[in-house]
């Protein structure tokens, strides 16, 4: 029997964690990397590397390969569509991706689809910030407002936080559409993390309540704490109703605002592998990156369901400690139930490196044990 061969666009983490579910299943994986020291090209074993922008390489890539796959949503959508021309299986295709590439395009299409968004629209320069800021109505002159590049950001980055006029320059340097959207009220950030098969079939997992520090993601509880079972289930149904809708296959994040008026609304779209689904790999019966993979060769979905009533991922940040190898002593002794994932990176502060797991039945131990662990590994703390 021939296994088949999974292509993956993209080195990082997410590759390498959705590697790591693939080998039990004897899939193979091959890698369009962009260079040797990337975190997956370390354990694939056939890594090609090459620049996913470059067309004549994606194509020279997808050879042998039963199907493309992604660890991030930045290759061109016009090249997607060339691969399906060409007969290679793209999976989330291009006319799903590209809602996760373009955050004008994801903002128009949900609302098409009726999905509750923060109030928005194309900005065209800082006088236009201003109007769209006015156009909230309320108390002085509408801001603070948010500004996004509808292109290329991530973990904070491409993301301001304008309070006037003056402060509304800086995004339009980039050269591509500024996205504004109202500076939501909410109570916290939630994700709905989904799959879904070619065929159709979807599982939904817990909906989790997210902690971000500095706008990157720090703390994951699964499921949310006190969230109501309305609110949750209302966040599953988006969730698939958006997957569906948009013709995703594979991992979904959907990101959400829980408001003070007992709303969601989606703050943003991820079609693959997310952070905020790594508490999966030890708190689910089947992670989100088994299930990833299963999508996209179209196999019958694992359960998605709790192993214990609460997981907690704290992510591992780089920090002045670059030898955390050291600290395994102290973390393995103090908590024998934890589970540390490093990603093989080089340590600079502020840098993901890992992120650690940890399971039981009282939520405040589970929160105390993985940020213990995450703060020892970075040095934040030596005791």
């Amino acid at each position: 029997m021939t296994f088949p061969v999974v292509g993956m666009v993209g080195g990082g983490q997410l590759a390498r964690m959705t590697h790591e579910a693939g080998i039990p299943l004897g899939i193979r994986f091959k890698l369009l990397s962009d260079t040797p020291q990337d975190s997956a090209a370390q354990v694939v074993s056939e890594v090609v590397i090459g620049d996913y922008r470059d067309l004549d390489t994606l194509r020279e890539f997808a050879r042998g390969c039963d199907v493309i796959t992604f660890d991030h949503e930045h290759v061109p959508t016009e090249h997607l569509r060339a691969l399906e021309a060409d007969g290679i299986p793209v999976r989330p295709g291009p006319d799903a991706l590209v809602h996760a590439q373009d955050k004008g395009v994801m903002r128009a299409r949900l609302d098409a689809i009726g999905a509750p968004c923060p109030r928005h629209r194309i900005v065209a320069d800082p006088a236009d910030v201003s109007a769209f800021a006015a156009e909230g109505g309320g108390e002085g002159d509408g801001y603070p407002v948010i500004l996004k590049t509808v292109r290329g950001g991530y973990d904070g980055k491409g993301v301001w936080f304008v309070r006037s006029e003056a402060d509304a320059h800086e995004p339009f340097q980039a050269g591509v559409p500024v996205l504004a959207e109202e500076k939501v009220d909410f109570v916290r950030e939630l994700a709905a993390n989904i799959v879904r098969s070619p065929h159709g079939q979807a599982v939904a997992y817990p909906v989790v309540e997210s902690r971000q520090v500095d706008g990157v993601c720090d703390t994951v509880i699964a499921p949310a704490p006190d969230l109501s079972a309305e609110l949750a289930g209302q966040a599953q149904e988006l969730a698939l109703r958006i997957a569906k809708e948009l013709d995703v296959v594979g991992h979904l994040a959907v990101e959400l605002f829980e408001t003070r008026d007992g709303r969601i609304l989606v703050n943003e779209l991820a079609m693959r592998p997310h952070n905020s689904g790594h508490w999966t790999q030890d708190g689910a019966v089947t992670s989100q990156f088994a299930n990833h993979v299963r999508a996209v060769l179209d196999l019958p979905l694992g359960d998605p369901r709790p192993r214990a009533p609460w997981t907690v991922m704290c992510n591992v940040l780089g920090g002045d400690f670059p030898d955390m190898y050291q600290a395994y002593l102290h973390c393995m002794a103090r908590d024998p139930q934890l589970k540390i994932h490093m990603y093989g990176k080089d340590v600079k502060p502020g840098r993901k490196v890992g992120h650690v797991n940890t399971f039981g039945d009282d939520l405040d131990d589970v929160l105390e044990r993985a940020r213990h662990a995450a703060d020892y590994l970075r040095g934040t703390i030596v005791e």
